[in-house]
């Protein structure tokens, strides 16, 4: 399957910060790869025009595969 433009510009980026275990498989929504880990990039606020109050950085989860972000979360347990 051909790599989209978009995909071919990201191939050349840091991997990812962490990856993640499921403990059960799931099916990635976009791609539909079966999913038995996913891969997680930190965000870093670089620029913003006024006062925010939302945080200076964060984290996606995403597709090891097609690389789409997914919903999820990450606990502290």
């Amino acid at each position: 399957m051909p790599s989209s433009p978009a995909l071919q510009q990201v191939e050349h980026v840091r991997d990812s910060e962490a990856e993640y275990a499921l403990e059960y498989a799931a099916v990635c929504p976009s791609c539909e790869d079966v999913l038995k880990s996913i891969k997680v990039i930190r965000l870093l606020r670089t620029r913003v025009n006024f006062t925010s109050t939302l945080p200076r950085h964060g984290r996606v989860m995403i597709c090891p595969s097609c690389r789409t972000i997914l919903s999820a979360a990450l606990t502290m347990t």
